[in-house]
């Protein structure tokens, strides 16, 4: 019988707060993290709203615990604040015996800092650590470098399934006997070249995004970084960690659809969902919530909506998403709303659809409107859906202690 995986320590930054206590309080309130651009120098900074951390350079690099220094982005600095606190809260620096992996998710990477210098860069021929920076890679090297993590460590790059595709990679190396435990998740900031590249896309929301609504208009992109600690069966008997729950099931599929949109009967969606859901060996009415994707656009919600809706049938389960919280923080979106999931798990909650209104007329359920607590959370389904169709699906489950 194949190992089970629990998860052991977490930690997370993002508009809604700077760890896990001021983001669960901050959730408790119900109301949207995002707001006006203030740190990216953009001339859409009055235009758009967007799930930005609220610190500035100089203020991360102090919550990084660092002295300032070239070659260091805002996406390496969120990355760093959030691994401190999950390494902390799994106690990685006890049993250093046990061979530990860093797999960390990004896709924009230093972009902030290439941007800088990217006129510089075209007419002197220069290269510096502003340039070299930018490698997608470089967050995790110095992530590693900085918590002492160098049994294992890689970079994964999927758009949006990338930081829930590091979950599920971290998952299969312990199953698999390549690591005793990992610590997975992923980082992103708000550049200009983000914020262009999906504002050309025209699916950006100048208002709230209103996900699963009829009148949905688009995204709110945010950013941030969340990583979780997880250890194998056997791992956590040397370590003696409480488990805050199970990694139950995994699923990815990769339909291959279109470069950005879903396939309009979400084919890649429900894969996904259903290889989780398979793997977790649970039937579909034992899932309370599902973390839907969520977000915004027309396509995304009516093609999961659908996939929703062919893997449970008549018996959906609570459905929400967690973006108008967070903003849409791309590469690092299924590592944060993995963190989102648990603190449901563990605190018998069920998140707000904030701004819902009214029913997307092709589906038959609505998602939760209101902050639902005192509510039995025992499996949460947590979905993570990117660029070109790769769509990932974690199942989190409660673990008696």
């Amino acid at each position: 019988m194949p190992q089970r995986i629990f998860i052991t320590g977490y930690g997370i930054i993002s508009c809604i707060g700077n760890n896990i206590e001021e983001s669960f309080n901050f959730l408790l309130g119900s109301k949207p993290g995002t707001g006006k651009i203030n740190h990216v120098q953009t001339l859409l900074r009055d235009e758009l709203l967007v799930g930005e951390v609220t610190k500035s350079l100089d203020e991360l690099f102090d919550m990084a615990g660092i002295q300032p220094a070239d070659g260091y982005s805002r996406n390496t600095l969120l990355g760093i604040i959030a691994a401190r606190e999950a390494f902390a809260s799994g106690r990685l620096d006890q049993h250093t015996e046990l061979r530990t992996g860093l797999i960390s998710a990004t896709t924009v990477g230093g972009m902030d800092r290439c941007e800088l210098y990217y006129n510089d860069f075209l007419t002197n021929d220069t290269r510096n650590s502003f340039i070299d920076s930018y490698d997608c890679a470089d967050s995790t090297e110095k992530i590693a470098q900085l918590l002492g993590i160098h049994d294992f460590t890689t970079t994964i790059s999927t758009a949006c399934s990338s930081a829930a595709n590091a979950i599920m990679l971290g998952a299969r190396m312990l199953r698999t006997g390549k690591l005793d435990r990992v610590m997975a998740g992923g980082c992103e900031s708000l550049t200009r070249f983000h914020l262009n590249g999906f504002n050309a896309l025209k699916i950006l929301d100048k208002d709230s995004s209103k996900p699963f609504d009829i009148n949905r208009a688009g995204i709110n992109l945010g950013e941030g970084s969340a990583f979780l600690v997880l250890e194998s069966e056997e791992t956590l008997k040397k370590t003696g960690n409480v488990p805050l729950c199970e990694l139950a099931g995994w699923g990815n599929s990769c339909e291959a659809f279109h470069q950005t949109a879903s396939s309009p009967d979400g084919i890649g969606a429900y894969l996904a969902m259903k290889k989780a859901l398979d793997m977790s060996g649970m039937a579909p009415r034992e899932i309370d919530y599902v973390n839907a994707h969520g977000t915004g656009t027309d396509n995304n919600d009516l093609s999961e909506g659908r996939a929703i809706e062919k893997l449970f049938g008549t018996r959906i389960p609570l459905v929400s998403s967690t973006k108008p919280f967070t903003g849409h923080t791309t590469s690092a979106a299924g590592s944060i709303e993995a963190i989102l999931s648990i603190l449901c798990i563990r605190n018998g909650v069920v998140w707000p659809n904030l701004n819902f209104r009214e029913r997307i007329a092709e589906l038959s359920f609505s998602p939760v409107e209101k902050l639902m607590t005192d509510t039995e959370v025992n499996a949460v389904m947590s979905n993570s859906f990117g660029f070109g169709g790769n769509d990932t699906s974690l199942i989190f489950r409660k673990v008696e202690v």
